[in-house]
């Protein structure tokens, strides 16, 4: 390529010499004509750019000398026309711009190697960047290239369907999925949205974010808890200690020397108990900082979910039969055997800090605490149908949860731990009398797939929801056809 650019630049050079004595020189002027050449198509967010499909700046990592300037109402123009080309809100894009190099005034290189006006990683240029300005190179520092190589990227990921997860995928941290949308919220969309018939709804954008702090915080709350019952089964061996020692220095057999020894690990051991109460007094401190951050979500997020019923559903856990599976997360994160190692329950796995669910209408028969057997913090319930369940091991359980207390199907009851007799985070979930396993019960089998996976067997693949409209003719009796004409309008 630089070959046959410098035989160009070699051609250009000799018929720019001055013409011999004699020769007719000729100017061309353009006529003003419309051109002809068809119009410019951006690549597709379908697949990624192939092995050398684009130009990009022979030094890719190195900034420029003059960094391209634009308006508000110039980069405004820039984010709302990439974000309709790839389906994808403008104020996201937006937000992105300002964290990742404040509108193209911190462009890097960054100590990660991030680069250029959306602060992408040379590697992921290479697949996903683009030219958006037409001048045949894909520039990180050029803000149209960069920009639309963003939205590019995050339609990619999903974005026209799950903007959250498609900034997760552009930055694998939930703090900033957060920071994005929150700021996203604050740009006035002014026109109403992007293209393809797509609206933005600030309100929306603000209730994913706090969606996603409410997953935050709710692990905060089981670290917390977590951490005081810690300190408290350290306190407690400091304390059978303390009795140990105690025993050995009354007794009045012992020497002077050793009962002096006893009295210094005594006093070591005061200390160190000192430590651990003034420990456990912060964890609680701590934990009621989370609960009350975690409250406060809760109340932000009902109202908010006013404005925006329909996020706000999509958030719910999703109910079949008018049961709910009773962990959230997803089969993604959420697993379980056939079986449980001593009599039939089943031990859902899941991470700490995973929203815990009533499984249908019920009420609430027995609460357990930590520390008054194997279940730990737990609760009994009684379905309409008289059936009993006991939930076992959680981190917290939220306050409402009493005896003689009604429950929706659906409505959080707390969240997943391994407080009592437990190894790892999960819930333990048992019929009672335990008659047999909750996994062969029909509302639990249908779950599979769609909010946990097997961990010893296939799990079903579940059909997404049908596209389009589906209709079905239903008749009173005899032909369904007879005499009907059925139309149908845009």
């Amino acid at each position: 390529m630089r070959r046959r650019l410098a035989v160009v630049l070699a051609l250009a050079a000799l018929c720019a010499t001055a013409p011999a004595a004699g020769a007719q020189v000729f100017t061309i002027v353009s006529t003003g004509a419309p051109s002809s050449a068809p119009p410019r198509v951006l690549p597709s967010a379908t697949k990624p750019n192939s092995a050398g499909s684009i130009t990009v700046p022979l030094a890719l990592s190195t900034p420029p000398a003059q960094p391209a300037v634009l308006s508000y109402d110039e980069l405004r123009g820039l984010w709302q026309s990439a974000g309709s080309e790839y389906g994808i809100p403008w104020e996201v894009l937006a937000a992105i711009n300002k964290i990742e190099s404040n509108f193209g005034r911190n462009m890097g290189p960054s100590s990660a190697g991030a680069i250029g006006w959306m602060q992408f990683m040379p590697s992921t240029w290479m697949r996903w960047g683009l030219d958006a300005d037409g001048d045949g190179v894909a520039n990180p520092w050029d803000p149209d290239d960069a920009v639309y190589a963003a939205a590019r990227y995050l339609a990619a990921a999903g974005g026209q369907r799950d903007i959250a997860r498609a900034v997760f995928a552009y930055n694998h941290a939930q703090w900033y999925v957060d920071e994005v949308l929150n700021l996203a919220a604050q740009f006035d969309s002014g026109d109403g949205g992007f293209g393809h018939g797509l609206v933005v709804d600030p309100g929306a954008l603000r209730l994913v974010a706090l969606q996603g702090q409410l997953d935050q915080a709710r692990r905060a709350v089981a670290i917390a808890h977590r951490g005081i019952l810690r300190s408290e089964a350290l306190l407690a061996r400091l304390d059978r200690r303390e009795l140990a020692l105690t025993r050995r220095a009354g007794d009045a057999t012992i020497s002077v020397g050793k009962f002096q020894q006893l009295e210094a690990r005594l006093a070591e051991n005061e200390r160190a108990q000192d430590r651990m109460r003034t420990r456990i007094e912060q964890a609680r401190a701590d934990l009621d900082s989370a609960v009350a951050r975690l409250q406060s979500l809760k109340d932000e997020i009902a109202a908010a979910a006013v404005a925006s019923p329909a996020v706000a559903a999509a958030g719910s856990p999703p109910s079949i039969g008018g049961y709910v599976f009773p962990v959230g997360g997803g089969p993604g994160s959420v697993s379980v055997s056939h079986h449980h190692h001593d009599y039939p329950a089943a031990d859902i796995a899941a991470p700490e800090g995973a929203p815990l669910y009533a499984l249908a209408n019920a009420v609430v028969v027995d609460t357990y605490e930590d520390g008054e057997g194997n279940c730990g913090i737990g609760f009994r319930i009684k379905l309409e149908n008289g059936t009993d369940y006991t939930y076992c091991h959680l981190s917290y359980r939220e306050p409402n949860v009493v005896p003689g207390a009604a429950l929706a199907a659906g409505a959080p009851v707390g969240l997943v731990g391994e407080t009592g007799h437990a190894t790892g985070p999960h819930l333990h979930l048992q019929l009672d009398p335990t008659t047999g396993y909750p996994q062969n019960e029909p509302w639990f089998k249908a779950f599979a797939g769609r909010a946990f996976r097997w961990q010893d067997a296939p799990t079903p693949k579940r059909a997404g929801r049908p596209r389009g409209p589906v209709f079905t003719v239903v008749s009173e009796g005899g032909d369904p056809f007879s005499g009907q004409v059925i139309t149908f309008t845009r």
